[in-house]
């Protein structure tokens, strides 16, 4: 067979899959008569020509249909671009915003300084200007802005919760949190999340366990995830409520030395205080008297001077002298009540009979 007849049958097979791609149907014998000198016939030319022609309008067409795809791409992007100008033009056009931002410059920078007075100040006059964005908690609106603002204000009640801590202010420390904390709840899928939420809510755990609440304590404790529960700052918070309750106060003084982060030494050492306290008078009660070594190891002192420091600020009914640290004058100071043993016998032995006539 001549190699031009042979090329004709490959070009044939080529488009009739192409055109099968392109789910048009064809029968495969309807143009594949050859004549008697091995020449393609006419019809085969003509199928030919035809399956040409509807490769070139299905080209023609997806051509089209590939131009106003990027026509309509471009548009959309363009459209967002101009969107994206908008907001940041409404965005640097706001003066609230600004002012709010320039004041929160200041207040971070006068925290540096540790100029606790002009921090006080600013965070008032910022508080009063937050109030002027409806975009956060409780209304939620959505603004131009809403993100922004909502980030901002977060970091503002994260850094006066830490300004409350350095200034040693329990009470603002609470209204501050409950300020913040609806930004760690509400708003989680407003705004990216902090980098400081597990420490100030290890903080607050820290803080109810130094008052005493443990029933807010575990209130709080149930409210968080587990990937919370995991964090090394709420970890921390955790181990010292088990140690305090275990009674295992040398690993909840201890505690002090492995904070996670550097605001919780203020509410370690008045935990430390607390334990201290509890120590010694489970010391006086128990002993009359002990050595200086004795009580400095008992009350978990690094030195002995520390220990002097101690009795002379907060027992100073305690003797000390002759290297002992004597608790006899605390005992005779404090009063002395009589259990009456036989009427509580009495009415123990009462209360069995009645149970007894019950039964």
């Amino acid at each position: 067979m001549p190699l031009k007849h042979v090329v004709y049958l490959v070009e044939r097979h080529v488009f009739v899959y192409g055109l099968n791609r392109m789910s048009y149907v064809f029968s495969p014998n309807k143009y594949t008569s050859l004549n008697l000198s091995g020449k393609p016939s006419v019809g085969f030319r003509v199928g030919f020509c035809h399956r040409i022609q509807t490769l070139e309008k299905g080209k023609f067409l997806l051509e089209r249909q590939a131009k106003e795809l990027h026509f309509f791409s471009a548009k959309i992007k363009r459209h967002q671009t101009a969107r994206d100008r908008t907001l940041q033009r409404k965005s640097a056009m706001d003066p609230k915003l600004t002012e709010v931002s320039q004041l929160f410059e200041r207040f971070k920078a006068a925290i540096l300084r540790k100029d606790f007075n002009t921090c006080t100040n600013l965070l008032s006059q910022l508080k009063v200007l937050l109030t002027a964005f409806r975009s956060l908690p409780p209304l939620f609106e959505e603004t131009p802005n809403a993100v922004h603002e909502l980030t901002i204000a977060r970091d503002i009640y994260e850094h006066a919760v830490v300004l409350s801590v350095k200034v040693e202010d329990q009470d603002a420390f609470e209204r501050d949190f409950f300020q913040l904390k609806p930004y760690y709840t509400d708003a989680r899928d407003r705004i990216p999340p902090s980098p400081e939420e597990y420490p100030i809510l290890g903080l607050n755990l820290l803080r109810l366990l130094v008052q005493n609440r443990i029933a807010e304590f575990h209130t709080e404790l149930e409210l968080l995830s587990s990937i919370a529960l995991e964090n090394p700052c709420i970890k921390h918070a955790v181990e010292l409520e088990q140690s305090f309750m275990e009674g295992a106060y040398n690993r909840v003084l201890s505690a002090r030395q492995t904070v996670p982060h550097e605001t919780y030494v203020y509410f370690m050492d008045l935990l430390a205080k607390t334990v201290r306290d509890e120590i010694a008078g489970c010391s006086e009660k128990a002993y009359d008297y002990l050595s200086i070594n004795d009580a400095r190891q008992m009350l978990l002192f690094t030195s002995d001077q520390e220990l002097l420091k101690y009795i002379e600020e907060e027992h100073i009914e305690w003797d000390v002298k002759d290297g002992l640290v004597v608790f006899q004058k605390a005992k005779e100071s404090s009063p002395c009540k009589e259990i009456p043993s036989l009427q509580l016998i009495n009415q123990t032995l009462s209360y069995a009979r009645e149970l007894e006539r019950i039964v």
